[in-house]
């Protein structure tokens, strides 16, 4: 399902060039569950903005569902990361002047894969999953932390992607919550 051939990362800043991700080769399954740990400026965030195509590597190759994504151009890589992928930022990235629900029918409308009669009914069902359902009207800077984390989880899960990827997804949760996003996922 995944497949990264020697992927490196080089940050070029000035003169000064940093390695983050140094000929990384990895390979998951279809259903395979994979934690990346590591101390803070080990490069577990890049590899996930690389896994994304958020960021772009600097050598090597990734293949996704067969697809490869170095190969897409920055309007296919949006398109194929809409229909692939869920992500779950480690700060959230939900829009500030989108209501609760507007930031989760946003990505169904942007990739189209579930139909638009059953977009919001299907939003409602994510916000209950994560306890949110009475907060559906609300911008996200009136939810606390882990409320906006919670928020940009069931956003993650509206397309029914076959990828999630998950940035520290209970970092900003409670211990009670956190064990029920980690049942959920």
């Amino acid at each position: 399902m995944i497949e990264m051939t020697n992927v490196s990362k080089i940050y070029q800043t000035g003169k000064i060039a940093s390695k983050a991700l140094d000929q990384i080769s990895l390979t998951i399954s279809q259903g395979e569950y994979v934690l990346l740990t590591g101390r803070s400026g080990s490069g577990k965030s890049t590899l996930l903005n690389i896994l994304s195509g958020v960021d772009h590597l600097t050598e090597g190759s990734v293949r996704i569902n067969q697809q490869e994504i170095t190969s897409l151009n920055e309007e296919e890589l949006s398109s194929w990361r809409g229909k692939e992928l869920g992500i779950i930022f480690q700060f959230f990235q939900l829009i500030p002047t989108l209501s609760v629900m507007e930031n989760l029918l946003l990505p169904m409308d942007l990739v189209n894969t579930v139909a638009k009669d059953q977009r919001e009914r299907k939003a409602m069902e994510l916000l209950k999953l994560v306890g949110l359902s009475e907060h559906r009207d609300k911008l996200p800077n009136a939810l606390s932390g882990g409320e906006q984390q919670r928020v940009a989880i069931a956003r993650a899960l509206a397309n029914d992607a076959s990828i999630l990827l998950a940035d520290e997804p209970t970092g900003n949760l409670d211990s009670a919550n956190a064990e029920s996003i980690f049942e959920l996922l």
